[in-house]
């Protein structure tokens, strides 16, 4: 009962000041007993700069009432809450500048403890920029490695599902659990959570902000080891986390791409500017720090698991696919001396054992 009774003072503070991230912090390195902080006499707010509303805010009556009502609801919603102080706190995050004094998860709170990398990238990516997304997050999820992103859609989703076929991925929200966004992702919500974990620093119902975003990549970042940019125009998001992480000590890799494509622009410029070059796995695990680096580089011999035999006309059709384009089904009857009502049965059994993706509006791409 006491440690509900903590959490609900830490969560009585994160009400009161989640949506200014200076001040919160503020607040605590003057109180880091969330308890102390809310029974702080009014001058002593004043004197840390929490003028009019914000002081307000801290010193409100019913703030301790909607506290206990917020923690009530995410417990009966099955989520759970980890605060600063609790030994199940991210460590990587702790060492952050400025680190979430709270976080509601829904899913397994072990999943937070990494080790970790964060995959992030365009929410329009060429099919080259997902194939390459989707597997590196399997491989790297697939030898234990957690995969962080931010549930955005493209790359970030991308990522969580290429993880979730081999391992566990840990999502970052820019809301509150109660408005996800997109909303056409709460079903990889609740599929990370099975496993995995979701986890936001904002309260139940706050709304997607576009202030939002850029604070939630420094979660994404912090929880990581290393942050790795498949395709990304200049100004992106996935540039701010880039930047978060090198502010963290984070490395920062990045995937190359089209020079003639603008959502290579970004990536390309990290690249210049010093970033990792990654092609596989392996670069992603030869820049980690020691002794996981060794570990996964152990996993280098056998590690791939071959294609399922194939059939004459299964490998005829695999052939023409390609690995960093989808091409149309009347792209490959061009190309082909087969119908196209032949060529769905053969795509249909080569996606059925996992040689192929099928993509929307009837495009096809081999596996890398």
């Amino acid at each position: 009962m006491e440690n509900d009774d903590r959490r609900i003072a830490w969560l009585a503070l994160n009400l009161a000041l989640w949506d200014n991230l200076k001040l919160l912090k503020s607040f605590l390195g003057r109180f880091p007993d969330p308890s102390a902080a809310l029974r702080a006499a009014r001058t002593g707010l004043s004197s840390l700069g929490l003028e009019g509303g914000c002081a307000d805010r801290i010193a409100a009556p019913g703030l301790a009432e909607a506290a206990t009502k917020e923690f009530d609801r995410l417990k009966k919603k099955g989520y759970s809450l980890v605060t600063f102080e609790d030994s199940e706190y991210p460590v990587y995050l702790r060492e952050i500048f400025d680190p979430p004094p709270v976080l509601y998860c829904a899913g397994r709170q072990e999943a937070l403890q990494g080790p970790a990398v964060a995959i992030v990238g365009s929410r329009r990516p060429t099919p080259y920029g997902r194939a390459v997304a989707e597997k590196i997050a399997a491989d790297l999820a697939s030898r234990g490695i957690v995969i962080v992103s931010g549930m955005a859609l493209g790359v970030d989703s991308i990522a969580h599902w290429g993880a979730l076929n081999e391992g566990r991925t840990v999502a970052v929200l820019g809301s509150g659990f109660e408005d996800v966004y997109p909303k056409a992702n709460r079903r990889l919500f609740d599929k990370i959570a099975e496993s995995g974990a979701v986890v936001s620093e904002f309260p139940l119902d706050t709304p997607p902000f576009a202030s939002n975003f850029p604070r939630r990549n420094r979660i994404i970042s912090g929880l990581a080891r290393a942050v790795v940019v498949v395709e990304a125009a200049v100004g992106s998001g996935s540039l701010i986390t880039a930047g978060f992480a090198l502010e963290q000590n984070r490395e920062v890799m990045a995937v190359p791409g089209n020079v003639t494509s603008d959502l290579s622009r970004g990536t390309n410029g990290l690249i210049k500017g010093g970033a990792k070059l990654i092609e596989g796995w392996e670069d992603v695990a030869e820049e980690l720090p020691s002794p996981l680096r060794e570990a996964l580089l152990a996993q280098r011999e056998g590690a791939a698991l071959p294609l399922p035999l194939l059939t004459d006309g299964e490998a005829e059709v695999y052939r023409l696919l390609k690995p960093d384009e989808a091409l149309s089904i009347d792209a490959l009857a061009g190309m082909s001396d087969r119908s196209v009502s032949e060529l769905l049965v053969l795509l249909l059994d080569l996606e059925l054992k996992g040689a192929v993706v099928a993509r929307a509006g009837q495009l096809y791409q081999r596996r890398m």
